[in-house]
């Protein structure tokens, strides 16, 4: 399976031009060879994969403008775009937005759909601006850092729905063809009454980037991200989430009653490397009893592992990501078709959504996903058992408003939350 920067390597070529018009969201149609004009927001890896693969998805999509509060990463992206997609990339000056308040220039330009594709902590903001403004959306995982930024993106999906717009979730797991036909088979019975069900996210190191010389403490933060539970949110809430999600589909978007969780930072030295932790262990409980449990590692030279495995009454599924997919009991599967991009999935998808005039909506689920990682976070940190009235009325808000920044703000070195010492609001 590639990654999103692989496909950057890989993708053919979609030839075509069309001219920059009317955007669908004021025209309130989508004829088949309409243009559709489409923005991006956050120039990095996943930013960057994502608009390749939606000019793939379409031979009448149209980049139009791109927004990054880094001009170095935008002028990346667009060298990449021009080079190998011509004519379909039309960005000139004044619409290449740079800054904390590029998003909205982008957002409330003549675009029809917006890659929204920055760090976390800033989605709930884009996310709400690009609803308000009537745009269909594709929104990276997660969705939010914090629950005050959930209750924001419940909003804004609310409204999306009134609206009629798309809003495709980054939680790509759910276009990979095979994890669709596992889920299928288990929601019609496969494997009967679920009564155990188990998620590992093991892998290594991120990559970091040496601050450049000059550069403020905010510059090195955001462009180290990841490292930062302000931006990210947590390994859990960043990364691991996908797996967190996978579990919710299978159990039909289930909420718990409680999660116990513990978590901590072994491997990353604490004088460097940001306040986030290394690996994660939680339990969910549910209602009725049942358990489900998430295991999240990021250490170099451990073993890797990203599986999924469920327990029922006929059966049990045994599912290793981008591997191997199996049913194993009365009713036995095993996937023999060739695995499909699920990044380029996503974009087929919606455009062809947009086309048919149809609604793609995985807002609820991207929304309930991600708080189910930031109260993951939230025991681990504090070391409690957290109910789910406690989680869903938190006040903590982990970064200022997306518009208080600027690059000479003052910035805090972000304490590493220790467990016992950390106090959940």
């Amino acid at each position: 399976m590639t990654s999103r920067r692989e496909f950057l390597k890989t993708s053919g070529v979609v030839l075509g031009a069309a001219a920059f018009d009317t955007p669908l969201s004021a025209a309130g149609l989508a004829p088949k060879n309409k243009t559709l004009n489409v923005g991006l927001v956050g120039c990095g890896g996943r930013g960057t994969g994502a608009i390749f693969q939606a000019l793939q998805a379409d031979p009448d999509v149209k980049v139009t403008a791109l927004a990054d509060v880094f001009g170095n990463n935008l002028q990346q992206t667009l060298t990449a775009l021009k080079g190998k997609y011509g004519e379909r990339v039309d960005v000139p000056e004044d619409r290449a937005f740079v800054g904390f308040d590029s998003y909205e220039k982008l957002i409330k330009s003549n675009v029809d759909v917006v890659l929204l594709c920055t760090p976390p902590s800033f989605r709930p903001a884009h996310l709400a601006l690009a609803i308000k403004e009537g745009k269909h959306v594709f929104c990276e995982k997660p969705v939010a850092v914090d629950v005050p930024g959930i209750h924001i993106v419940q909003d804004a999906v609310r409204l999306a729905k009134q609206k009629k717009l798309c809003v495709m979730s980054g939680f790509c797991f759910r276009y990979s063809f095979p994890n669709r036909e596992l889920v299928s088979r288990v929601h019609q019975g496969a494997i009967g009454d679920i009564h155990a069900i188990s998620t590992f996210r093991l892998g290594g190191e991120l990559s970091y980037r040496e601050p450049e010389p000059g550069s403020s403490e905010l510059e090195q933060q955001i462009r180290n991200w990841f490292y930062y539970q302000r931006y990210s949110g947590d390994m859990i809430v960043e990364q691991t989430v996908h797996s967190i999600d996978f579990m919710n589909w299978i159990l039909k978007e289930r909420v718990p009653t409680k999660v116990t969780a513990m978590g901590g930072r072994q491997s990353r030295p604490w004088n460097k490397f940001g306040n986030v932790y290394d690996h994660f262990s939680v339990e969910y409980v549910y209602e009725d009893g049942f358990r489900g449990f998430h295991f999240g590692r990021q250490q170099n030279g451990t073993t890797p592992r990203n599986t999924i495995e469920a327990f029922g009454t006929k059966g049990r599924i045994d599912v290793a990501l981008n591997t191997s997919y199996e049913i194993f009991g009365d009713q036995p599967w095993k996937n023999s078709e060739q695995l499909n991009n699920m990044y380029q999935t996503e974009h087929d998808e919606l455009f062809k959504a947009i086309r048919e005039n149809r609604v793609i909506d995985d807002g609820d689920y991207m929304a309930n996903s991600t708080l189910m990682a930031i109260w993951g976070r939230a025991s681990a940190y504090s070391g409690k058992t957290i109910s789910y009235d406690e989680i869903i009325n938190s006040e903590e808000v982990l970064g200022p408003p997306v518009e208080n920044y600027v690059w000479d703000m003052e910035v805090d070195k972000l304490p590493i939350a220790r467990q016992g010492v950390y106090k959940f609001v």
